[in-house]
């Protein structure tokens, strides 16, 4: 499923959508997970959004605000300094306990 995802105040237009309630600590807890693309001209943007590891995240047609950080993450690319480079970025984030 495609979905719209706002990170801090980031809009990703995200691929292959999912979410799922996780019990953690005794507690249950969402899971995201989804992928998205990130062109040589935002790669900056992003890489220093997710690298503050700390979330406000939205799904405006699913679910509420909630805060969350990065449960797992990996891209297709290591250099998205090269112009028109393209990488296919995957993240999971769930929510802080």
């Amino acid at each position: 499923m495609n979905q719209k995802v706002i990170i801090n105040d980031l809009t990703i237009n995200a691929l292959n959508y999912h979410e799922e309630t996780i019990t953690k600590e005794g507690k249950d807890l969402l899971k995201i997970g989804f992928d998205f693309k990130v062109r040589s001209d935002e790669s900056h943007d992003v890489t220093t959004l997710l690298y503050k590891n700390d979330f406000t995240v939205q799904v405006p047609e699913r679910i509420p605000e909630f805060s969350a950080t990065i449960h797992k993450y990996s891209t297709s690319i290591t250099n998205l300094y090269e112009e028109g480079a393209v990488g296919d970025f995957k993240l999971e984030l769930i929510e802080k306990v």
